[in-house]
């Protein structure tokens, strides 16, 4: 999942016993350094060594936590990694109080690309906007459906909502957003969608241009508007309105008012889900909760 970003902004975040330990073992030495969190428990720190070591990114989620699985993560990264430019994996594995995943820093001429969320990217909104938009139509290019084993279809998520006592929206909230979930809008184009293509999810080089993106445990091959509905939307969240065309320009598409509206729709309510299902991570029930201001 996408999350909410710290060490960034001023929000304070404790690091739980278990992923300090869990670093020490993995590259031991580090310091550990707290780089985002979710609201459903999910955290992510930057391990960084002196010398001549790179440093690398620990993905840690709580068992039970509705997040995509780092273990389902690195097998899409593995896959992806030949096409795309997507983190590299270190390390993964499953313990008893959660699981993790170790992956390298995204770097461009040697220099590590930062998030697209940060204070700089936003101050130069317009530019970062084109970038996120452009980065996303690469990345639906160039990750080939024929071989892509992953699958993340309205029809797939639908089931999985349905199969969530209340997962479904209600007859009163679906009068509220006039769309239906369960009936989702013919396929515009069928590619390996992303699944979070969130400004957080989205890394961009020292010159502002796109670098890659992290995050992918919920990729899979989907109607290419399930990305493009969610990065739009973020991009206004974060920059500010009025950067949508920008987005859709950089993509190379014209806008499509049903199928973006139906898959934010479709989102909002797998959200709701997760929420209900969150739980409070092990051992740290001094955690603020986050806000997701995607």
């Amino acid at each position: 999942m996408s999350s909410v970003s710290v060490g960034i902004g001023p929000t304070p975040v404790e690091v739980p016993p278990v992923v300090y330990a869990l670093a020490s073992r993995l590259w031991s030495g580090a310091t550990v350094v707290p780089v985002w969190r979710n609201e459903y428990g999910g955290l992510t720190v930057r391990l960084e060594a002196g010398g001549a070591c790179r440093s690398s990114y620990l993905k840690w989620v709580p068992d039970g936590a509705p997040c995509p699985d780092p273990l389902a993560e690195a097998d899409r990264l593995v896959w992806a990694a030949s096409f795309v430019p997507v983190p590299r994996v270190l390390d993964v594995g499953r313990g008893p109080h959660g699981s993790w995943l170790l992956t390298a820093a995204v770097e461009v001429r040697g220099t590590p690309a930062t998030s697209a969320i940060e204070p700089r990217w936003r101050a130069l909104a317009a530019r970062s906007a084109m970038a996120v938009g452009a980065g996303l139509r690469r990345f639906h290019d160039g990750l080939p459906t024929d071989t892509c084993t992953f699958v993340r279809t309205a029809q797939t998520r639908v089931a999985a909502l349905s199969a969530v006592p209340t997962g479904l929206p209600s007859t009163a909230d679906r009068t509220t957003t006039a769309v239906a979930v369960d009936a989702p809008p013919p396929v515009d184009r069928a590619v390996v969608c992303h699944g979070d293509a969130t400004v957080s999810n989205t890394l961009l080089d020292q010159a502002g241009q796109f670098a890659a993106h992290v995050d992918v445990g919920d990729l899979g091959v989907a109607d290419r508007w399930s990305d493009i509905a969610v990065t739009t939307r973020s991009v206004t969240r974060r920059y500010g309105p009025g950067l949508e065309p920008l987005v859709l320009a950089a993509y190379g598409v014209a806008p499509d008012h049903e199928r973006t509206t139906y898959y934010r729709a479709l989102w909002d309510a797998e959200e709701a889900v997760r929420i209900r299902t969150r739980v409070t991570p092990v051992g740290e029930p001094t955690w603020r909760a986050g806000r997701r201001g995607r």
